[in-house]
């Protein structure tokens, strides 16, 4: 009798634990865009570190990537003898912020003449801030 009360005690708060879950999950105040990503609040939008890596995900600059944040522009050196055609963008951005284009593998940055865009769009969603992608060839060392 005892056994048969403590396991419909048990049967019970599992029940209400479920329906508090489901409750929980259904009235999420958090909506999420297309990609899943949640939308908060923050309007922030920026890049904080940027970096181009070759196949062998080794970076390839030469000294730092200058991020100039009002201007939206971002000037990076890489070695001599890199192969644009075949590198990996990698960016760190603000909290919640997300990138358009998506970077989904190696990335053509040949065509020095018609740099890439690429842009920012902050965790609300309402701030957006296209970045231009400056690209420099270290000459080589003289003999």
């Amino acid at each position: 009798m005892i056994y048969r009360i403590y396991l419909t005690n048990i049967i019970r708060t599992m029940l209400l634990g479920i329906a508090c879950i489901i409750g929980a999950v259904a009235c999420n105040d958090n909506p999420v865009d297309d990609d899943g990503l949640l939308i908060t609040d923050r309007d922030e939008c920026y890049v904080s570190n940027f970096d181009l890596t070759g196949t062998d995900r080794l970076t390839v600059k030469v000294g730092d990537a200058i991020i100039d944040n009002e201007k939206c522009t971002i000037d990076i050196t890489v070695a001599f003898g890199t192969d644009l055609k075949h590198l990996y963008p990698k960016f760190s951005l603000v909290t919640d912020a997300k990138l358009e284009p998506k970077v989904e593998g190696l990335t053509d940055f040949s065509d020095l003449d018609n740099p890439r865009k690429y842009t920012v769009v902050s965790g609300s969603r309402r701030v957006r801030k296209t970045y231009t992608i400056y690209v420099t060839v270290q000459q080589p060392a003289s003999l």
